[in-house]
This record gives structure tokens, C-alpha cells and sequence, in this order.
């Protein structure tokens, strides 16, 4: 049914918990796994010219950090494809999906920038929008909740 995932991350502890589903899913379904983690063009562009170089190179840091925690949470014989890509979020993690013929992305619902956003953060609900494959979103559970309530 699902033969390759896209996991969408910025590294944020807000998508732990997708990547933590997006992993168990491909595990269940023996399907090929793809992280993939985009520099937001847009907020390169409005720095300051001067500051720019130094704040995508900061970005990009961040960006592989994300991966290699992908990485990190899958078991010794799990490979993991993985991508660091620039331009706007939504767009870009749809273009992945296409790129790589992928089943389903998974995704948090609220990434760095989206703590102010009542349901979805903007990227999350940009790429349900668009997406030309199915977008599974996991939220963070609240901590008071507990493990025990593991609503996706």
C-alpha cells in the first residue's frame, strides 16, 4: 500500500513525533523512506544582503542537524534517502513527493513558525492543500497528556 514516505522536518520538536510515525509506518509497510528538509527562501531573501550567505549556511546547518535525526531514530537496516532543499516549504516538499513517486508525506502540524496557527501551521496546511499524495499530519502530543493518548 505504501511503498515510499516522505517525511517532512525542520527539525523542530513539534515534528519529533511525525517523524517517530512516519517511521513506524514505512517499518510496517516495508516502504522506502525520504526526509527531506527545506531552507525557507523567503526568510534568506528578507534578512539583510549582508547577512544573507551566513543565514543560509545557518539554515542549511539546522536543515541536515533534522535529518540526521531522521537518521538517528531508524533501526541499523533502515536506509534513509534524504534531501535538504530551497525555495518556499509547501512547494518544495509537494515537488519532492512528485520527484520520488512517493505514497504519502508525513509531516507535523506545526513546524518553527507555526505556534501562532490554531489547527495547522501554514506549511502543514499549504501541503494538504496542494499535495498530489495523500498528507498524513501528526500533532504533538500535549506533555500533561501523556503517552497514553497517542491520537495522530
Amino acid at each position: 500500500m505504501f511503498d515510499t514516505v516522505v517525511v517532512a522536518t525542520d527539525g523542530s520538536e513539534s515534528v519529533e513525533r511525525a517523524v517517530d510515525v512516519a517511521l513506524d509506518l514505512a517499518d510496517r509497510f516495508d516502504a522506502e523512506v525520504h526526509a527531506l528538509s527545506v531552507v525557507d527562501a523567503s526568510q534568506v531573501d528578507a534578512s539583510p544582503e549582508q547577512l544573507r550567505d551566513e543565514l543560509r549556511t545557518a539554515l542549511e546547518t539546522t536543515a541536515d542537524a533534522a535529518l540526521a535525526t531522521v537518521e538517528d531514530r531508524t533501526d541499523d537496516d533502515t536506509e534513509v534517502a534524504t534531501a535538504v532543499r530551497e525555495g518556499r516549504p509547501a512547494s518544495e516538499i509537494c515537488e519532492y513527493a512528485r520527484e520520488v513517486d512517493a505514497d504519502v508525506i508525513a509531516t507535523g502540524t506545526r513546524g518553527r513558525h507555526g505556534e501562532n496557527r490554531l489547527l495547522l501551521g501554514s506549511v502543514a496546511e499549504r501541503v494538504v492543500r496542494t499535495s498530489p499524495v495523500p498528507v498524513l499530519t501528526v500533532r504533538q502530543l500535549d506533555p500533561m497528556a501523556g503517552e497514553e493518548s497517542a491520537d495522530a
